[in-house]
């Protein structure tokens, strides 16, 4: 997410390939221990949500996050929806759709109702005219594409649903994003460092 959005807004910048991890040294500069975490010349930032606005900040130019007030606040509002309503959710079985774990089938049940139900209500609040929040690509079309991504792959792995179509609109939405050369270009990277995550997750499960 952080990466397309700098594509968007021509902010260069270094990628510096880094998991999760627990070490000192790592917690020393990144308190959670998690990604993704952006080093600015004033200090670090984390949560992809403060990121967004950090670089709305630095890079207005290129607003993902535009309109007037009431405009904003619904791009932020539909960029929480797929955050809270699709993306957690679908994490809890991650590690069964993706990495050959196991979810208990209390878990899976819970899930698959949050997903119809997050989907539901994004149907009811976002407009895919074409984009989420209207005619203009926004922050909260980077949050759908990402998250939708993985979501979908739990939903039709784990329970043979296409969550795509619970929303009109949203399978002619993620073609679009799919389509563009900076969506490509990081599509190009992630596949490049598929491996070394694959073995790093791997590596977890097994502790």
């Amino acid at each position: 997410m952080i990466k397309l959005a700098m594509a968007l807004k021509g902010i260069e910048y270094e990628a510096v390939p880094t998991y999760p991890n627990q070490t000192p040294e790592y917690l020393a500069i990144v308190p959670t221990g998690k990604v993704p975490a952006l080093q600015t010349s004033d200090g670090m930032l984390i949560e992809t949500n403060v990121i967004f606005d950090y670089l709305e900040e630095v890079s207005p130019q290129m607003p993902l996050i535009h309109g007037s007030a009431y405009e904003k606040a619904r791009i932020r509002e539909l960029m929480k929806m797929v955050e809270l309503y699709v993306e957690l959710p679908a994490r809890r079985c991650h590690s069964e759709a993706f990495f050959g774990g196991k979810v208990d089938d209390i878990t899976k049940s819970e899930v698959k109702r949050a997903l119809l139900n997050g989907m539901q209500a994004i149907s009811r609040a976002a407009s895919f005219s074409p984009y989420l929040a209207g005619d203009k690509l926004s922050a909260a079309d980077i949050f759908f594409l990402y998250s939708l991504d993985l979501a979908s792959g739990v939903a039709k792995k784990l329970y043979n649903i296409d969550l795509l179509a619970e929303a009109p609109g949203a399978q002619e939405l993620m073609r679009t994003l799919n389509a563009m050369p900076e969506v490509k270009a990081i599509a190009k990277d992630k596949r490049a460092a598929g491996p070394a995550f694959s073995a790093y997750v791997a590596q977890q499960m097994k502790k």
